[in-house]
């Protein structure tokens, strides 16, 4: 796995975590989830439904993370979205992220492979090596990737596009090939959440 430095890495965290659903009536059946929701619920480690600080920094730690870069993940990454995603089931004290509510905490300037409820849009997904992929039509280079960036920004909107720039930048380097590539393959699973299972698997059998 290529190496991140700190900042990186927070720039990471900060965006791959952005319900109703309380503990005990959360739905654990993977096919009535949206894509967004599969993608958060890698950090869901009791399949609760819920996110607590403690399970995401357990997420973090589990993906190769060290300790005091998963500490800091689990309080911004909490800190941001219990507010957006709790309804007030749950005390906000405990800073509880919803996944049923997650879809609250999709940011702008990026690609719409999520529409507006968490759901994978393959329309837009495709759009992106059709529209971007001039080297290989299966994957992306750096200089790709920042022109894909470039052309999903919205006027007026700073902090998607700094999140948007953030979070595409740093999956770059944590998932590029040997060939400096960001596999069309590899980003799929990203976006359903099971690339975080793979790491998490590959780092488990290096031990």
């Amino acid at each position: 796995m290529t190496k991140l430095s700190c900042a990186s890495y927070l720039l990471l965290l900060l965006l791959i975590v952005f319900p109703g659903g309380v503990k005990g009536q959360w739905d654990n059946n993977k096919t009535n989830l949206t894509a967004l929701q599969k993608h958060v619920s890698f950090f869901d480690r009791d399949k609760d439904g819920v996110i607590y600080l403690e399970e995401t920094y357990q997420g973090f730690r589990a993906l190769g993370f060290g300790v005091a870069v998963s500490s800091a993940a689990s309080v911004v990454i909490n800190g941001f979205l219990s507010p957006i995603t709790n309804n007030g089931s749950i005390p906000a004290i405990f800073l509880p992220v919803l996944v049923a509510n997650i879809q609250k905490g999709i940011h702008g300037s990026d690609t719409g492979a999520y529409d507006t409820e968490g759901r994978f849009d393959s329309e837009m997904f495709e759009e992106i090596f059709q529209k971007h992929a001039h080297t290989n039509p299966n994957a992306l280079t750096s200089d790709e990737l920042n022109e894909m960036l470039k052309a999903n920004q919205q006027p007026n909107d700073f902090q998607g596009r700094v999140a948007s720039r953030s979070e595409w930048e740093a999956l770059f380097s944590l998932a590029k090939d040997d060939n400096g590539l960001l596999q069309k393959d590899i980003l799929r699973s990203f976006y359903d959440g099971s690339l975080f299972y793979k790491l998490e698997g590959k780092r488990k059998s290096l031990k």
